[in-house]
């Protein structure tokens, strides 16, 4: 097929291209140019297809754990495995692009959307996204990072202004998109939102910022229906708008003939589109052999091993053989919706979920008792398919240990609104309180896709499994890890605060049509290092049952920056992995600056007695924020600190060194 240029195409061509084919097709003129096919993502291809009948319905896929359970890794590795297993499933459905993934960061712990999300820092979430990428792309699947930008909040998300100055802009909800950007994602997509009063479709000054500073070189979507007017949506940088919208076309057309839209503007979005079908045709020929289903459902489970996180451990984990064991609670034996977050990003599972009290006999070796307890939000009696709160309580008072499982679900957290509570359903709480009366030998596993308010329950426990919305096969990673087969090495991407009011976000101002972003910068850890008491988890947290000794930081300048390098000691019996955190902290900054930012991070494999040696080059550019007065990234002079920790409230090593006038003058230890 030869390749046509924008100078072949009519202006009906052109107006057409930049108005997509139907729901899920970019137009192709009967066979004139490669067609595009997208997907929605991003924890499993949700391929809409026809039957025979004529029936419209979505082709099974894996359900891998969600992007949140994903980030909760922590490694590069994973990400990138799990979207080139991504990439297999589109190559199977004869997809072109994944509709992932999403980088908005975790500003507010209601929002409906954060199990899609990565994490509440820019930097962890630009890196993961950026591997993301890499894993679809290699492998023949283009990407498409969203949602450009400040999409936060699923309220009113359609009209909503996100208020938010220019250096936050600049530092926390740019800054994933530009890390994302490395990786040279074929495309991108705007949000529904307003972003300081501009719909995002018609956000000229940020596409500008994307695509002219952040190196992005692809291809901009609209989000589905979020074009209010063609025109405006073109001459900002929409180049297709999805779905085809007949209205918007023909307006359109119109505003070309009356010349709202230049021949210039209309050409720019049109070759992007061209590029794109052509970078899509050549990708395809680079597509390898696919892997079987089993491969890809291991994949899943390991992802799910990796990203599950022990909060808590009074000693009552890993379980030993012959533990007598009750289990309760609907999600341990979950349906679809249970273990995943509801809306486009939901898919029709290969499997059939998961049986953990099964899971937890074949693994101890006697039998388990189960009681549904309660489902969801309520209980609705007993029998085959109903609840008996009084069954479960007499299991666990005879049982040596019990395991609850608890969570939100589809039904609670979903594309299109926002939670209405960080807390369980109350049936579930109350669950919670009544078992842990008749047997304090109690581990609880949440299934949930962002923080919950443990407030009213933790001190009753004696371990907390995070299991997230942990995909498919997440009953058999965490009955490995309850069982000890699997060491745990998950760790929270985003902090867990004791309440929802301790929350900067939460208590900001919003009506109807406004959202202000009055916390700045202190989204996350960057507010609750200064408010160390309102934080249940921190940033960066999480148990093993491996003990890690920090020691020996270096720091040694080099061109451009410096290189941090330090050993981690595995002090116990056990293999494990741990993930370190190297932030940095300017000691007396000029200007405001959160107490300490993440700028690298390391997961590292550490066998029982051994040690490793972790080294990471910080780029000067990493001692940078955005100057107001100059519009410019500025390096100020001062004094800085290196600081590694566990997580963001546990560093282990710090050392400070000077910069001045952009070269770092000397090093010195911690006094």
């Amino acid at each position: 097929m030869k390749k046509i240029t924008v100078n072949d195409l009519s202006v009906e061509e052109k107006l057409r291209l930049i108005c997509a084919k139907g729901f899920w097709y970019t137009e192709d003129f009967g066979g004139k140019l490669p067609s595009v096919c997208v997907s929605d993502g991003p924890v499993g291809v949700r391929a809409e297809r026809i039957d025979e009948k004529g029936e419209k319905y979505t082709a099974p896929s894996v359900a891998y754990p969600s992007i949140q359970l994903l980030a909760n890794t922590w490694s590069r590795e994973c990400v990138k495995e799990m979207a080139g297993r991504l990439a297999e499933d589109c190559i199977e459905q004869n997809v072109d692009i994944l509709l992932a993934p999403g980088v908005n960061i975790k500003r507010h712990p209601l929002n409906g959307r954060n199990f899609e999300y990565f994490s509440e820092d820019p930097y962890l979430a630009g890196t993961l996204a950026e591997e993301y990428i890499r894993g679809l792309q290699e492998n023949g699947v283009g990407a498409c990072v969203k949602h450009f930008c400040c999409n936060n909040l699923e309220y009113n998300r359609f009209n909503q202004s996100s208020e938010v100055d220019e250096r936050t802009l600049r530092e926390l909800y740019y800054k994933p998109f530009e890390i994302a950007c490395w990786a040279k994602p074929l495309s991108a997509m705007c949000s529904y939102n307003r972003i300081n009063g501009t719909y995002a479709s018609e956000y000229k000054k940020g596409f500008d910022v994307l695509r002219g500073e952040l190196g992005f070189n692809g291809t901009v979507y609209s989000d589905w229906d979020s074009v209010r007017d063609r025109s405006k949506a073109a001459k900002a940088g929409i180049d297709i708008e999805f779905p085809f919208n007949k209205n918007n076309y023909e307006r359109l057309a119109a505003d070309y003939a009356a010349g709202v839209l230049s021949e210039k503007e209309l050409d720019a979005c049109a070759a992007r589109v061209l590029d794109l079908c052509y970078r899509c045709e050549e990708m395809r020929k680079r597509r390898k052999a696919i892997s079987s289903v089993n491969e890809r459902i291991q994949t899943a489970k390991h992802i799910a091993e990796e990203g599950m996180v022990m909060l808590k451990n009074d000693g009552i984990l890993p379980l030993k053989k012959g533990t007598r064991v009750a289990v309760s609670g609907c999600y341990a034996r979950p349906s679809q919706g249970m273990v995943s977050g509801g809306g486009s990003s939901q898919v029709v599972w290969r499997g059939n979920g998961f049986d953990l009290t099964a899971l937890l006999e074949e693994r101890l070796g006697v039998a388990a008792t189960y009681e549904n307890m309660y489902s969801y939000d309520s209980v609705i009696g007993h029998g085959e398919f109903g609840s008996n709160p009084e069954i479960g309580l007499r299991n666990a008072s005879l049982a040596d240990v019990q395991v609850v499982c608890v969570g939100t679900g589809a039904p609670l957290e979903f594309e299109s609104t926002d939670r209405k509570s960080m807390r369980l359903p109350e049936v579930q709480e109350r669950a919670i309180l009544d078992l842990a009366e008749v047997n304090p030998n109690i581990i609880v596993a949440v299934f949930a896709g962002a923080a919950i308010d443990m407030s009213a329950w933790i001190g009753c426990v004696s371990a907390v499994i995070y299991a997230g919305f942990c995909g498919e096969c997440g009953g058999e990673a965490l009955a490995d890890i309850l069982t000890g087969i699997v060491n745990p090495s998950g760790k929270l991407s985003e902090t867990f605060p004791v309440s929802l009011d301790k929350v900067p976000a939460a208590n900001g101002y919003i009506d109807t049509r406004v959202t202000r972003y009055t916390e700045g910068l202190d989204v996350g850890y960057r507010y609750f290092d200064r408010h160390s008491e309102d934080v249940l988890f921190p940033f960066g947290y999480g148990l093993s049952y491996s003990v890690f000794e920090y020691r020996n930081l270096e720091l040694k300048p080099y061109e451009g920056g410096v290189t941090v390098s330090y050993e981690i000691a595995n002090t116990s019996p056990m293999r494990g992995k741990e993930v370190s955190q190297i932030y940095v902290r300017e000691v007396a900054p000029a200007v405001y600056r959160p107490y300490k930012e993440l700028k690298e991070y390391a997961k590292d494999d550490i066998k029982a007695g051994e040690s490793v040696k972790v080294q990471k080059k910080l780029p000067l550019t990493n001692f940078s924020h955005w100057s107001a007065a100059k519009d410019r990234w500025e390096i100020t002079d001062g004094v800085y600190e290196i600081l590694i920790g566990a997580s963001s409230s546990d560093v282990r090593l710090r050392k400070k060194l000077l910069i001045e006038q952009g070269r770092i003058e000397w090093i010195k230890d911690y006094e």
